[in-house]
């Protein structure tokens, strides 16, 4: 992580989210920056682009990845729900206890390759819970809270709203609006979901409407923040729109594109 030259007033901060398993280039996304800024998913549970990478195909196997992302992407979320009870009955464990087995052994990884400092949030398919476990000291975790980083105020709110996908941070409209109150006016407004517009929350690739947040929409018309940044939707009808004041910004999917967005002041 760059130092902040003396007498120079200028900020950088690089934001990545939807990390998804790439450490790597996790590992180089502060270079040239006073900070890192990462809006989540860390976790890989199944690359829609590449069905060998993540914790279902390790568990089930490539043709059986291709399947639910199949039933998923033809919105047969059922039929993808008995695939993968039948898939799970199979395996002689407890399904949580495999998942959180492979998913710590992704967040040692991701947390490790975290530069100094670094500000996180959760993304929908995190788990909450394991991250102060991995989360060293120079990797601050906000989540309906506030941090100030070069004079500007930065405010987060982390998780997904529910959907038939069922993924592990998925919370409701009214917990996702208390954490938008409680974060107030700032000026940057850090979230992992888009707010709720059909052009910001639309993926091209999966070709379905992902959910974005009213609440998050209401917040940006009325406290005017400079930037809302965001993720989750990896292949979006549009990465980038003005809301009134606010330029709303999808960061960009960081598993594919190894490159963090920049802001500096």
């Amino acid at each position: 992580m760059a130092p902040t030259p003396a007498g120079n007033r200028r900020t950088r901060v690089h934001v990545v989210s939807d990390v998804h398993g790439n450490a790597r280039d996790l590992a180089r996304a502060g270079e040239g920056a006073d900070a890192l800024i990462c809006l989540g998913d860390l976790v890989l549970f199944l690359d829609y682009a590449d069905h060998s990478r993540g914790i279902f195909p390790d568990l089930f196997g490539v043709e059986n990845a291709d399947r639910i992302v199949e039933l998923r992407t033809a919105r047969r979320f059922e039929e993808a729900r008995e695939l993968g009870t039948r898939l799970w009955a199979g395996i002689g464990e407890s399904r949580a206890e495999v998942i959180e087995r492979a998913v710590r052994k992704q967040y040692a990884e991701m947390f490790a390759a975290f530069p100094t400092p670094t500000y996180a949030t959760y993304g929908n398919v995190d788990m909450p819970t394991l991250w102060s476990e991995y989360a060293g000291p120079g990797t601050t975790v906000l989540d309906g809270e506030r941090v100030e980083i070069g004079g500007w105020v930065f405010g987060f709110v982390g998780g997904g709203l529910r959907t038939p996908m069922r993924t592990p941070y998925e919370i409701s409209d009214e917990e996702y609006a208390a954490k938008i109150e409680a974060v107030g006016e700032v000026d940057v407004l850090c979230t992992h979901i888009p707010p709720e517009v059909p052009e910001l929350v639309y993926d091209t690739v999966a070709r379905r409407f992902e959910r974005g947040s009213r609440a998050l929409l209401d917040a940006i018309r009325r406290t005017r923040p400079r930037y809302a940044l965001f993720g989750h939707i990896h292949q979006p009808m549009v990465r980038r729109m003005r809301i009134g004041a606010t330029e709303c910004v999808n960061v960009g999917h960081f598993a594919g594109s190894g490159k963090p967005w920049a802001l500096e002041w």
